[in-house]
């Protein structure tokens, strides 16, 4: 059996009862470009469909939203909270909205991330693009991000395990490869539209081994920095208002967390810029030290060669002087 209840991001309820999952409950956050497939991983991992999913150029998830369940894995009964967020680098999203959905994401994962799920598409070509998303990531939440990281490819209805496997091992860009690597091999591929339940229980099952792989590899603890501690102090202290102040509080805590998120995107581009100026600097100076360089070596150039000329004009005047004198010395005998 498996049942669930939504939440969506910032609080804002839709209709539907709301649920805080239980502190026992394992959090996952899914994270791609528009059209990857998220919302249907999310809902092939819950096992109905919580999220409103379908293929489209526009992301189809507007604001960030998450939905608990409770399901038996055939051992015992598991919790299970699913985060889902709109696609990045939508184009239809303002810096705005890329804050506050950002800020609701934390929000709603404010007691930490068990595992993310960057997730791509098995049916294109992995870009440079695909791999900076891994960057973008590292860069707002740190490196240590990384070691709570799974790869999921979907569409894995386009292409048999065993050749994308191999595409990964021998045809995959490098810096597909580093990304690989870089999430400690923990890699999966998904069919989202298979109507097998074997299969679908199947590759849920290797999704959340990998899930407690990572778990396990941190005593059981979450990913979770000073941003998540301050999200948790702020929601506590939302929690001892009194109700009737509720809703106007609410708008001020949600506005306290996008005032968090904003400054530290304002933190992390001021270092790149920080970062960029020294890289010029550095390139200005190289590039200086090169002409200099260049420039000694034709002022040298141009000397040796004044000198063989002088050295050849010397040359030709004892020549002269020799051939008179000898020319003087036959006279003379």
């Amino acid at each position: 059996a498996v049942i669930g209840r939504p939440t969506m991001g910032g609080g804002e309820d839709d209709g539907r009862v709301l649920h805080s999952p239980s502190p026992e409950a394992i959090t996952l956050v899914l994270v791609g470009k528009v059209g990857s497939g998220k919302s249907a991983t999310a809902n092939s991992i819950l096992g109905c469909n919580a999220f409103e999913s379908e293929y489209s150029y526009v992301s189809v998830t507007k604001t960030s939203q998450m939905w608990s369940t409770t399901f038996h894995d055939g051992c015992t009964h598991r919790a299970i909270s699913v985060i889902d967020t709109p696609g990045l680098y939508d184009m239809n999203m303002t810096e705005e909205d890329t804050r506050k959905e950002i800020a609701k994401c934390m929000d709603l994962s404010k007691n930490g991330i068990h595992a993310m799920l960057m997730v791509f598409s098995a049916a294109s070509r992995f870009s440079r693009e695909d791999a900076d998303t891994i960057k973008s990531i590292k860069m707002f939440f740190g490196d240590k991000i990384v070691d709570h990281m799974i790869v999921v490819f979907t569409h894995g209805d386009h292409v048999e395990e065993s050749r994308w496997k191999y595409m990964l091992t021998n045809e995959g860009a490098k810096y597909l490869q580093d990304v690989v690597k870089l999430c400690g091999d923990r890699i999966v591929l998904f069919d989202n539209r298979t109507g097998n339940a074997q299969h679908q229980q199947d590759q849920r099952k290797k999704l959340l081994d990998a899930v407690d792989s990572v778990i396990s590899k941190h005593g059981g603890l979450p990913f979770s920095n000073l941003m998540f501690n301050q999200i948790k102090e702020a929601h506590e202290r939302q929690k001892d208002l009194d109700v009737d102040g509720y809703s106007a509080q609410e708008d001020g805590y949600l506005k306290n967390i996008t005032k968090m998120v904003e400054e530290k995107l304002n933190s992390i581009i001021e270092n790149l810029q920080k970062q960029l100026l020294e890289e010029q600097n550095a390139r200005l100076k190289a590039e200086n030290e090169v002409a200099g360089a260049m420039l000694r070596s034709e002022e040298e150039i141009r000397r040796l060669r004044d000198n063989l000329e002088k050295a050849q004009q010397d040359s030709d005047k004892a020549r002269q002087f020799y051939e008179k004198f000898k020319w003087m010395e036959c006279a003379i005998m």
